[in-house]
């Protein structure tokens, strides 16, 4: 059944609404002068990567999937944990892509992992391990090309066969798509239809052109959860939600965390009867994310000041300045990863945290990390 925006309460959400707008526009104007702007961002990131995992149940350690991102595992990685390392990347992905990118028609094929742009990931992989560096344009370019000829094949396939039936002859059957019938049914649902799912979610994401931008994310995460459109990759739906407030410039400077502002809300209120109850729970929401957003940026830049102090009198070759970027830049930092970023011996890195006063997060003597939280 489709999905229905006849009986929406607008009178219960005006309200909500603009108080989310505020503190999303709030908090974007202060991260857009920020001194602490690529560091806040960065964390965002594993914030919200962790919290995606959580909603499913799952528990992603922060500190876990920091030494993960940076290849230096202290354990055997956890399939969850990789599957939070695949939210981190897409986050990454969408955030360094112009703000139409995630939404349009390129963006959506390959997050959802559909059409000419896997084949095109697939060419630029094989030519970056040949030693050739591909410019992001040129990709771009590339896989837009690859969506157009596949389209066009299509089309000269279907005129051919028009062709053969008027002519008299028998036309060959109907080859049908294998891409995505190909999946195991142990891990995919083969009468869940994720294409017809996909088009009923974007036909909302038209119907709403016209509405509010707050109270369009809010529709599309609740539509996105009422439709379930992909089997195993629920955490989408609020990266495409997120990307939409920045495409139209509510949140223009960083990518809101919207499963990490779903986490503070009662699962009861998230998955309750009455649509109008869960429409006002997911802009609790985006209100709780540009809140959380509001207070760690806050936390950051007292952060900063305080090591700032600290560089006074400094030579000029000091590497302290870079370990504060990488301290703001991280949840944690552990000796290797300062050794790795910065160049040093370990006992420079050692040194260099001494120095800087960080505390230290794990407790032990063996492996030991350090962070400003």
């Amino acid at each position: 059944m489709a999905y229905q925006l006849t009986d929406l309460t607008l009178n219960a959400l005006i309200a909500p609404v603009a108080t989310a707008t505020e503190a999303l526009a709030r908090l974007d104007e202060r991260v857009r002068a920020s001194p602490v702007r690529d560091g806040f961002v960065e964390r965002q990131h594993f914030a919200d990567a962790a919290a995606a995992l959580w909603l499913e149940g799952e528990l992603v350690h922060t500190e876990d999937l920091v030494l993960h991102d940076a290849h230096m595992d202290i354990r055997t990685p956890t399939h969850e944990l990789t599957r939070a390392h695949a939210v981190l990347r897409a986050r990454r992905r969408i955030f360094a892509q112009k703000p139409g990118w995630a939404l349009g028609r390129d963006g959506f094929l390959a997050l959802t992992g559909r059409g000419g742009a896997i084949l095109a990931a697939e060419g630029q992989k094989s030519r970056e391990g040949q030693g050739v560096l591909v410019p992001e344009a040129e990709t771009d370019a590339a896989m837009g090309a690859q969506v157009l000829a596949e389209e066009f094949a299509e089309i000269d396939a279907v005129l051919a066969r028009s062709s053969k039936i008027l002519s008299g002859a028998e036309a060959p059957a109907r080859k049908e798509e294998t891409s995505l019938r190909d999946r195991p049914d142990l891990v995919y649902d083969f009468y869940w239809n994720e294409e017809e799912r996909l088009a009923e979610w974007q036909a909302v994401l038209a119907e709403t052109r016209e509405l509010p931008v707050v109270l369009r994310a809010a529709i599309l995460l609740e539509a996105w959860t009422e439709i379930e459109v992909l089997q195993h990759a629920a955490w989408l739906g609020p990266l495409f939600c997120a990307a939409l407030l920045r495409q139209e410039g509510i949140a223009a400077h960083h990518l809101a965390c919207l499963h990490l502002g779903a986490k503070n809300i009662p699962r009861e209120r998230r998955r309750a009867r009455s649509r109008g109850d869960r429409l006002l729970a997911f802009l609790g929401a985006i209100q709780e994310a540009a809140l959380a957003g509001l207070k760690e940026h806050d936390r950051l830049v007292l952060a900063k000041n305080q090591m700032a102090r600290r560089l006074r009198a400094r030579r000029t070759s000091s590497k302290l300045p870079d370990l504060v970027e990488l301290v703001l830049s991280r949840p944690l930092v552990s000796t290797g990863m300062i050794q790795e970023m910065l160049k040093v011996s370990k006992q420079g890195a050692l040194n260099l945290v001494g120095e800087l006063n960080l505390r230290e997060m794990t407790g032990r003597g063996r492996f030991r990390a350090w962070g400003v939280i």
